[in-house]
């Protein structure tokens, strides 16, 4: 068995998702993206929560906000459903339900089986300092879609 076989093997879901809790529970790089599971008794492991810490030098500066993440049976070969809790303006979220918007979220369009949540969370943080969303006008802080 060569490389070229091991090269081809596809890590189990289950595998997976709690590769990536173990990875959320210990903190992410400087702290100001975290993840982890709603509901430890699901055996399904499909409802996560995520944080995220707005960037600096942009309006989110400051701000947390918070969002769901749903990882169907078809996860990681298809992406997860994400959805802000908390109300953000953002170009890729869309302004009455909070979900990112695949076809406006690049990485959600451009989907690959290697991309994590928290590859999500960083990249939406990534979005918030972009020139085109960084001086958004927000909503009050505290407030969240749904309500």
């Amino acid at each position: 068995m060569g490389s070229a076989a091991s090269a081809s093997v596809v890590v189990p879901r289950n595998f997976r998702l709690l590769e990536e809790l173990e990875r959320g529970e210990k903190g992410i790089g400087d702290g100001t993206v975290s993840y982890g599971m709603d509901d430890g008794d699901d055996i399904f492991m499909r409802s996560w929560t995520g944080t995220i810490i707005g960037p600096l030098n942009s309006v989110h500066e400051g701000r947390i906000y918070q969002l769901k993440l749903f990882c169907d049976k078809d996860y990681p070969d298809k992406p997860p459903t994400v959805r802000f809790h908390s109300r953000i303006n953002l170009t890729c979220v869309n302004p009455d339900t909070g979900l990112v918007e695949g076809k406006k979220f690049h990485m959600l369009s451009n989907w690959q089986r290697e991309y994590t949540m928290e590859h999500i969370l960083t990249q939406l943080k990534k979005e918030m300092a972009a020139t085109h969303n960084r001086k958004l006008v927000q909503p009050p802080e505290g407030t969240f879609f749904g309500q």
